[in-house]
Formats: structure tokens, C-alpha cells, sequence
């Protein structure tokens, strides 16, 4: 088995490539999951046997032995191909927490682990063990490039770590051989033949350099008139004191548990979705925590959110089903200066029955349109462009993805949280993840470690924000 197909290179689409060249030196771009367990009810967990599975059920997810290879001269958009020289032990790393092994010092580690950017000579993914927590219990720390996975495909890494049942199932035989690297004239000759076939995806950077800039300036505006039909302004929006801020390389996360039958009753009582529900809990939590500093709510306090939502179930519906991610999103204004919780739901309730009824998600693809017809160098810069000003189109991102609805193990220990990563773009203090599992609803906050020193605050009051909810419902 390898990474090519009938002998076709596997290229990235714009949007993956996006992800690549929207990375630099202060935002890490890859996704993952913090996952606590239970220790094994018939013995000790083993960890070899645990990394051992974990190579033998690659063969599950074949992205994960891919590696990205750039195009010489910026002829094309990088390409996935075999590393032949994968090396499971860089990938899967273990970790002991000092006694006693608190969650405060978990998170700490976290912070840490998240603020590593990925080895781009290597496949972009990352599994950490961690060991020593209190009651036996143990986590593992999941890393995936965002351009490997949206929110829903990044559940795949579940299908080498994770079970239904507390025996791990039989795995097929792994017969993994790498294909041949190309070389780099080889991947000069396939980007040419691409340009050949689709002229418009490909343009001369030399000869086209000030049309690019033009070009940049076009898309930009159509983004901005593109969200105006959405009724929305991107142009209006904002920072907010502390959500956007100048952020660095260091971070911090926090995590709270909650219910999925407290946000079940609530939505019940007062009509809507689930996901409604979050973000009035989101919502109720922000407007706690401001107050908590002493920030001002005033009538012209306003908090926008990016909620993206994919569309991959949606694409899978036809025939030609795009590649990579497949994401929209909704930009929402979050009704913090609302002192009445169940107001607060109400607004938000009727905002997103506008944005379904009317179709008025943005696609991800025209958010970081500088990516679509332009030679990739300047894609790379245009990307870099479209996460470092996102405070001018959102103050924070509100990501929230279904998990299993029944619980998961790990060669016999029960899964007992999953946590959600999600990266910071640029000028974004904090971005917030939801995933629902077994009964619960797990929020992940990864925030910037100076400009959001106080998160274990934010992920605290989020809590009191659905209590609050349901002493209502």
C-alpha cells in the first residue's frame, strides 16, 4: 500500500495548502484532542503494546506515514508523498507527570506541547502518553496538522488509537510498503503537466506579480461584500479587549465537563439546538469573565464569532466529492452585554435560524480566497495575511464537533474525557472547541499563555453559564 494512486500525485487543495502557508512562528496550525482514561480494570496499562498498535492500525489512516514535499520554485501547491524512512517511536511520545499528578499540572503540560509547531520534514502528527496522573488514571494528547484534517475528519486518529469494546479488535495485516519519494524535477515535471491541464490554477509569478497584489485587493473586498450579504459587516468588527491581542508562541489550555443532558433540557425548555445552547453558554461565559477583569460592557460592546461548520456530510451527497477540508462558516454575534441568560438564547436561536434559512455560511475557501487562482508563493503570503488580520472579520472561534455518543477504549481502559484542540489565528487570544461524548459535552480552550493568563477562569465560569441556563428550563 502507499500514498500514490495509480501513479497520480496526491496534491494538496488550496484549502489544505492554506493551513500550511497560514503557519508561522506565533500560530501553530494543527488540531487534536486531550483524552483522559481510566486505568484497565484486569491490570496495569501497557504502553508498548499501546504504541505497538498504534503502528500496526496506520494502515487505517495512510495520510499519517504522508509527508509534505514543496514544489521547487513554487511551481504548484505541495504534494503528499510516502516517507520512507517513517519512524513510529518520533511520532508517539511518552510523558510522566510529578506526583500528584494533578489536572492543573496536565493542563500546564498541555500549554506546552501545544505551543510545538510539527516537523515539516516528517508526517505532520504527534500522539503524546501521559502517565502519572491521579487514581492511576493517564492521558493522551493528540496533534494533527490542520492540514490534514478538518474538525469531523480529525476523529480518524480514533480509529488507531480507540475501541468500542474494552478488547482491542482485530486489526487486517499491515502491508505497507513507501513508494518511491519523488524527485524534485519529477515534481517540477507534475506541477507543468498540472498547469497544462488547468492553466487557471497556476500563474506566473514573475510575470504576474502586480496583477497578484491586484488581485489580492479584488478578493478582499469580494470576502468583505461576500459576509455583507450574510448581513453581517466584517468590516465593523472590532477587537476586543482581551480576546484579540498581540499573541506569541506560548499557550495555555484549559477544560471544563459538562452534561449533554443539562444542554438537552435546556434546549427542550426553550426551543433551538444544542448547539444553540453552546453558545449561549459560550456567551453567558464570556460576559462572566469579562466582568471577572473589570472590562466594560457597554452598548457597543460586541463579540463576534467564527462557528464553522462542515460540509462534508452535505458534499458527500453528490458525486464529485471534494478532497481535504470541506468547511463553512457562520459569523455570529455573541449577545454579551445581555444581562437575562435566557434572552441571550433567544438572540442567538433566531441568529442562526437566519443563517440556515438563508444560507449565509461563508466558506472557509472564500475567507482565505487569496489562495484560489494565484501562484502558490504568493497563496503562502496571502494565507499568512488572512490569519493575521482575522480580528478584522471575528474576535474568537467557536468550533463544535460530535464525538461518540458511546464510550471508547484504549487496550482496555476506558475513555473517560475528550477535550478538543483547536489553534489561535492571529490576534486571537483564545479559541474555543466543543465535543460531545458519552454523555458529555467537553470544552477545550486554547489560549495564548500572556495574553490570557487567567483561562482556568474563563473554562471555570462556562460551567456556571449552563447552570445558570438550566436553573431556568
Amino acid at each position: 500500500m502507499s500514498g500514490k494512486n495509480g501513479g497520480v500525485v496526491d496534491r494538496l487543495s488550496p484549502l489544505d495548502a492554506s493551513f500550511l502557508f497560514a503557519e508561522h512562528r506565533t500560530a501553530a496550525m494543527h488540531v487534536g484532542a486531550v483524552m483522559t482514561f481510566a486505568p484497565p480494570a484486569d491490570g496495569p496499562f501497557d504502553p508498548d503494546a499501546f504504541t505497538a498498535l498504534i503502528g500496526h492500525r496506520l494502515a487505517l489512516v495512510p495520510r499519517y506515514r504522508q509527508k509534505v514535499r514543496e514544489v521547487p520554485g513554487g511551481l504548484g501547491l505541495p504534494v503528499w508523498v510516502d516517507d520512507p524512512e517513517f519512524d513510529l517511536a518520533f511520532h508517539v511520545r511518552r510523558s510522566a507527570l510529578p506526583a500528584p499528578g494533578t489536572e492543573e499540572v496536565l493542563l500546564d503540560l498541555v500549554g506546552r506541547l501545544l505551543a510545538r509547531q510539527l516537523d515539516r520534514s516528517r508526517p505532520l502528527w504527534e500522539v503524546y502518553l501521559i502517565e502519572g496522573m491521579t487514581d492511576g488514571r493517564f492521558a493522551v494528547v493528540t496533534k494533527s496538522h490542520h492540514a490534514m484534517v478538518d474538525g469531523l475528519a480529525s476523529m480518524d486518529i480514533g480509529a488507531v488509537l480507540l475501541d468500542r469494546t474494552p478488547q482491542p479488535r482485530e486489526t487486517p495485516a499491515d502491508e505497507w510498503q513507501p513508494a518511491p519519494e519523488p524527485s524534485a524535477v519529477e515534481l517540477a515535471a507534475s506541477a507543468a503537466a498540472h498547469a497544462l491541464r488547468r492553466p487557471r490554477d497556476v500563474l506566473d509569478a514573475a510575470g504576474r506579480a502586480l496583477s497578484d497584489v491586484r488581485e489580492a485587493v479584488s478578493v478582499v473586498g469580494r470576502t468583505v461584500d461576500g459576509v455583507l450579504a450574510a448581513g453581517r459587516s466584517a468590516a465593523a468588527t472590532r477587537p476586543v479587549q482581551p480576546l484579540n491581542a498581540a499573541t506569541g508562541q506560548q499557550r495555555r489550555y484549559g477544560m471544563t465537563r459538562t452534561a449533554l443532558a443539562d444542554h438537552r433540557a435546556v434546549r427542550k425548555a426553550h426551543g433551538g439546538t444544542v448547539n444553540d445552547v453552546i453558545l449561549a453558554v459560550v456567551a453567558g461565559a464570556l460576559r462572566r469573565w469579562l466582568i471577572s477583569r473589570g472590562e466594560p460592557l457597554t452598548v457597543d460592546t460586541a463579540v463576534r464569532a467564527m462557528v464553522p461548520v462542515s460540509v462534508r456530510a452535505r458534499a458527500r451527497g453528490g458525486t464529485d466529492v471534494p478532497a481535504g477540508n470541506s468547511i463553512s462558516a457562520y459569523l455570529v454575534d455573541l449577545p454579551v452585554t445581555e444581562e437575562d441568560p435566557l434572552a441571550r438564547l433567544a438572540v442567538l436561536r433566531d441568529a442562526m435560524e437566519v443563517h440556515k434559512r438563508g444560507g449565509h455560511a461563508v466558506a472557509a475557501s472564500t475567507l482565505m480566497r487569496l489562495v484560489g487562482l494565484a501562484p502558490p508563493i504568493v497563496h503562502s503570503l496571502g494565507a499568512r495575511l488572512a490569519s493575521q488580520y482575522s480580528s478584522n472579520f471575528y474576535n474568537v472561534l467557536v468550533t463544535n464537533v460530535p464525538g461518540p455518543p458511546r464510550p471508547l477504549y484504549a487496550m482496555g481502559a476506558r475513555m473517560l474525557d475528550m477535550f478538543p484542540v483547536v489553534p489561535l489565528a492571529g490576534g486571537q487570544a483564545v479559541a474555543v472547541g466543543i465535543t460531545s461524548y458519552d454523555g458529555g459535552v467537553h470544552y477545550g480552550l486554547t489560549a495564548d499563555r500572556d495574553a490570557l493568563p487567567d483561562v482556568d477562569v474563563l473554562a471555570a465560569v462556562l460551567a456556571d453559564a449552563l447552570a445558570e441556563l438550566v436553573a431556568l428550563s
